[in-house]
């Protein structure tokens, strides 16, 4: 099973495709969203990955009015909402230069109207947020682009993933394991969970992975997952909520190394002896067959 996203074929048996989560860690300026593309290229990701959203419509009632301390002074959340959102100008320049990088870009919209906003600048795939996974009417326009997705599953149950899934199809359908717990701790990490959807759903599966550190997005790479997404930013101590549970540029870098050396370590499963092993078995073995 695999699915095709921009460059890249996706799936059992190919190389791990590595999403460099960049979010809303660009903080609304363009020039560090490109400083984050850099990162990811330099790093050898395959893609990177955006938020997109209509604030007036993404934004939840009751949190609209909430004061919140930016670094440009007290403003409403929505507001906020509205002073980190890229312009259409922007995005078309994040294309232009992810495409020059050699990396995939998309994003995962919040409400129909991105859905449009984002078919219509060509995007190669769609990404559903986890918060999204209920949201039947986005998933609806999203399928309807008749583009791939990819679909987060944390905060959700089994349930609530099949009516995705039957919503979505799986045709051009990866799934990615995740929790949502923002920095994750290890013990919610649940990564026997990649399993238990590779068995239920026939379509590759992933791991979208909110940790600090490296151990766990590694070892979600040797239990199967064909795709690792991080969120990523030049410094954690940077101003924004996700910062905290973001790869800086070395961390990226030895992730996407250590995945390729995982690929290359995990081997075809058929016992022989390698050429390493004949001059210590010449020297050691003591009776030959």
């Amino acid at each position: 099973m695999s699915v095709r996203i921009g460059r890249h074929e996706v799936g059992t048996g190919l190389p791990v495709y590595v999403i460099a989560e960049i979010g809303l860690n660009h903080n609304g300026e363009l020039d560090l969203a490109k400083r984050l593309i850099d990162v990811a290229a330099e790093a050898g990701c395959q893609a990177v990955k955006f938020q997109k959203r209509t604030p007036e419509l993404a934004t939840p009632e009751h949190m609209k009015d909430v004061p919140r301390e930016t670094p440009w002074g007290t403003m409403s959340y929505l507001d906020y909402r509205r002073r980190v959102e890229l312009s259409r100008d922007d995005y078309l320049e994040i294309a232009r230069y992810a495409d020059l990088r050699g990396l995939d870009w998309f994003a995962s919209p919040w409400d129909e109207p991105s859905v449009a906003f984002l078919d219509e600048l060509d995007v190669p795939a769609f990404k559903v947020a986890s918060a999204s996974v209920t949201d039947v009417p986005l998933l609806r326009a999203i399928a309807a682009t008749g583009k791939p997705v990819i679909l987060s599953t944390g905060m959700s149950t089994l349930e609530e993933i099949d009516r995705a899934v039957v919503t979505l199809g799986t045709s051009q359908l990866l799934l990615m394991h995740a929790t949502s717990s923002y920095p994750m701790p290890a013990e919610e990490a649940n990564l026997r969970t990649i399993d238990t959807l590779a068995l239920r759903y026939p379509v590759p599966v992933g791991y979208s992975g909110h940790e600090r550190g490296l151990q766990i997005s590694l070892a979600a790479v040797a239990l199967g997952a064909v795709a690792v997404e991080r969120h990523i930013t030049l410094d954690r101590a940077m101003w924004g909520s996700d910062h905290a549970a973001s790869l800086e540029p070395q961390g990226l870098e030895h992730l996407v190394r250590d995945i390729r050396i995982i690929e290359t370590a995990m081997g075809d499963g058929v016992k022989r002896v390698f050429p390493g092993e004949e001059a210590p078995k010449a020297k050691l073995r003591r009776v030959l067959v």
